[in-house]
C-alpha cells in the first residue's frame, strides 16, 4: 500500500475572472465533485479534495497579493499518477477550474502541457499530517464493507494489509535517525542561542496585542453554507506571519519540528490527542508572508476547535503565535488557545470557506476507520477469551 501525500496547487486569478470563479465554486460545490465534470470518484487513492478562493489583498507593508485559487488534494502516492489523472480523468473540471487563472493552457493546451503546469505551480505543504500513514482509500473502503458483510470478505481479511513501499519506509527511517542526530552534534552550538532567542521572543510577545475583532454574520453564513452535510468537514484557514525576521526564523523552526513529529510521532490515529483529524497540513505561501492551515476532519467546527483548545493548546501556540491577529502567547507554549473567545474569534475571521469539496468515504469518522482496521487485525492469530469479546465488540 502506498504512503499519502498532499498536493497543493494555487494559481493568480484574472482580476477580471475573480466574480466569475466565486459563481463557479458556489456552482461547483452544489453539484458535488465525485462525477463529471471532475470524476474524482473514479481517480485512484483519492482521499479529498477541495477549491478554495484566497481574496486579493495586500501585505502587512501594503503590497498588493492578487486573488488565487487553491487546489488542495490528499491521495494516495505517487504523486505522478495523480497529475496525470487530473490532467486527464478530471481533465473538463479542472479545465473549468483553472481557465479563470492566467497561463493556463487550456482546452486545446494537450495532457502534458497542463501536467507541466499543474506542476509549476505546486506548493510544498512546510508540515503534511496523516491519520494513519500507510491507510489508502482502497483498504478504508474495504475495511467499511468487511464491517458490514464480514462473512464474504473472510478469505480476503485475513491476509494483513501491505506496508508503504520499502522506498518510502528506508526514506522516512533515515529522517527519523538524521534529524535527532543533526540536532545533537549542532546542541554545542544551540545551547547559547537558545536563552537570547527565548528572552527575544518574550519581549516580542509582550508587544502583541489582544484580537478583538469578531467575525461578521455574513462571513460565518458563508461558511456555514459548506459545513456539517456529511459525517466530515473540510476546514482552510489562511493569515500572515507576523513580520521581523525572529518570527519567520522561529516559525520556520516550529513547522520543521512539527513535520518531524506529523511524520514519525503521531503518524496513527492521534495528533497528539486528537482524533478526528483525517489529514492536515500548513502551507506557506507569497515567500512565507502567509500561511494556509487546511484540514479534513469529523463532527462539528466547534466541537473541533475545542479539541484543539483542550488537548493540544501547547502545539497551536507554537505554531499559530506568529501569525498575526492570533491571541497573545507567553514563552511560546502558553497563553494564547487558552484564551477561548478570542482564538475562536480569530479562527472564525480567518477561516476560508471551501465550497468545493470532494471525500471518498463521507459517512466514515477517523474512529470507525480505526474500528474497521481493528476487525481486519482481529481475524489474523490466536486470541485469548477476553480478547476475543472485545473483538466481538467492535462489530
Amino acid at each position: 500500500m502506498p504512503h499519502q501525500i498532499g498536493v497543493t496547487i494555487r494559481a493568480r486569478v484574472a482580476a477580471d475572472r475573480v466574480a466569475d470563479l466565486r459563481q463557479w465554486l458556489t456552482e461547483a460545490g452544489k453539484t458535488g465533485l465525485g462525477e463529471a465534470p471532475f470524476g474524482f470518484a473514479s481517480c485512484r487513492g483519492l482521499h479529498f479534495a477541495r477549491f478554495y478562493l484566497l481574496e486579493e489583498t495586500a501585505d502587512l507593508t501594503r503590497r498588493p497579493i492578487p486573488a488565487s485559487l487553491v487546489f488542495m488534494s490528499e491521495v494516495d502516492a505517487p504523486l505522478r499518477r495523480h497529475l496525470a489523472e487530473l490532467a486527464g480523468v478530471a481533465r473538463e473540471g479542472i479545465d473549468q477550474a483553472f481557465q479563470h487563472c492566467t497561463g493556463y493552457p487550456g482546452p486545446g493546451g494537450g495532457r502534458r502541457r497542463r501536467i507541466a503546469w499543474l506542476r509549476r505551480h505546486r506548493v510544498r505543504a512546510s508540515a503534511f499530517y496523516v491519520n494513519t500513514v500507510g491507510r489508502g482509500v482502497a483498504q478504508i473502503r474495504q475495511e467499511a464493507e468487511l464491517r458490514e458483510a464480514l462473512e464474504a470478505y473472510l478469505a480476503w481479511a485475513a491476509k494483513p494489509p501491505a506496508p508503504p513501499s520499502l522506498l518510502f519506509r528506508t526514506r522516512e527511517a533515515v529522517h527519523m535517525v538524521a534529524v535527532p542526530a543533526v540536532l545533537l552534534l549542532a546542541l554545542p552550538l544551540l545551547l547559547p542561542i537558545l536563552p537570547v532567542w527565548a528572552v527575544l521572543l518574550r519581549l516580542a510577545e509582550r508587544g502583541d496585542r489582544p484580537f478583538t475583532q469578531r467575525p461578521t454574520l455574513a462571513h460565518l453564513e458563508e461558511i456555514a453554507n459548506y459545513e456539517d452535510f456529511s459525517t466530515q468537514n473540510p476546514f482552510a484557514v489562511a493569515g500572515f506571519v507576523r513580520p521581523g525576521r525572529l518570527r519567520q526564523l522561529t516559525f520556520r523552526a516550529v513547522l520543521f519540528l512539527t513535520d518531524y513529529g506529523v511524520r514519525h510521532i503521531f503518524n496513527h490515529d492521534s495528533l497528539a490527542g486528537v482524533k478526528t483529524i483525517h489529514f492536515a497540513r500548513w502551507v506557506p505561501l507569497d515567500g512565507w508572508r502567509r500561511m494556509t492551515f487546511a484540514s479534513s476532519y469529523d463532527g462539528a467546527v466547534e466541537a473541533y476547535n475545542d479539541d484543539f483548545i483542550n488537548l493540544i493548546w501547547w502545539g497551536l501556540n507554537a505554531t499559530f503565535s506568529n501569525g498575526m491577529d492570533y491571541p497573545p502567547t507567553r514563552w511560546l507554549f502558553f497563553g494564547g488557545a487558552k484564551l477561548e473567545e478570542q482564538f475562536k474569534n480569530t479562527i472564525r475571521c480567518h477561516q476560508v470557506a471551501v465550497p468545493a469539496w470532494y471525500a471518498a468515504y463521507p459517512e466514515l469518522s477517523a474512529d470507525n476507520i480505526e474500528n474497521n482496521a481493528q476487525i481486519r487485525a482481529g481475524l489474523r492469530g490466536n486470541m485469548s477469551p477476553a480478547q476475543a469479546e472485545q473483538w466481538l465488540s467492535l462489530l
